[in-house]
């Protein structure tokens, strides 16, 4: 992997994307920021204390910077970052994190990226940083409205798993579906999502005898 050296700076807001009444998309000036897909920044109000990481969700090759940010109601920095406007500033310290892509994964190893919420923000990176990549992504959320940004996705790649609605293409959690579908040992699977998920999910992939060094983790929340 590439070295990229973090940077602290004050960058411009550009817009707002709400996605759903508590998930948005807010793209802020690249400024120059150099970082490999799959990495995350620290994103907050100048000149205050509180930040928090989030996973970039934009490509590489993209002139700006793009989180995907799900509003806490105890929360206090996506509050905060909700509320800005075009032209408003926020400060961002990064990138960091090893959760990225090698060159062999580039090009046309088979991978399995599995979320929960808003822990797809690297794979939207990933999908839109390399072209043609040879993958399958399984999202769980609760609800329908949750598939962000779907369309994003190659047709027949995107897997929605929804426990509280009939609206994925799955009834039921990430592991529910993992558990009634083969798994392909030869894959490398990724995980980025809540610690509860990942860890039933790398259980789930070894019992089932997927090698340790195919199972990449980023814990989101």
């Amino acid at each position: 992997m590439a070295i990229v050296k973090t940077k602290n700076s004050i960058v411009r807001v550009l817009k707002t994307r709400h996605l759903t009444n508590s998930t948005y998309v807010i793209r802020t000036k690249r400024d120059g920021l150099e970082f490999e897909a799959g990495q995350y920044i620290s994103l907050g109000l100048p000149g205050n204390a509180e930040k928090r990481e989030y996973s970039i969700y934009s490509g590489t090759e993209e002139d700006y910077i793009e989180v995907l940010v799900k509003e806490i109601d105890e929360g206090i920095v996506s509050k905060q970052l909700k509320q800005l406007q075009p032209g408003a500033h926020a400060e961002m310290d990064g990138p960091f994190g090893f959760f990225t892509l090698d060159e062999a994964s580039r090009s046309g190893k088979e991978l399995v990226f599995i979320a929960s919420g808003t822990g797809i923000a690297p794979f939207h990176s990933f999908i839109k940083s390399y072209r043609g990549l040879n993958y399958k992504l399984v999202h769980g959320v609760k609800y329908g409205d949750e598939a962000y940004e779907f369309e994003t996705y190659s047709p027949g790649s995107y897997i929605l798993c929804t426990s509280r609605d009939n609206q994925g293409d799955y009834h039921g959690r990430v592991t529910d579906f993992l558990m009634a579908q083969p798994v392909k040992t030869g894959a490398d699977y990724y995980l980025c999502g809540n610690s509860q998920m990942i860890h039933d999910v790398y259980d789930l992939l070894k019992d089932q005898q997927v090698g340790t060094d195919s199972i990449h983790a980023e814990v989101y929340f």
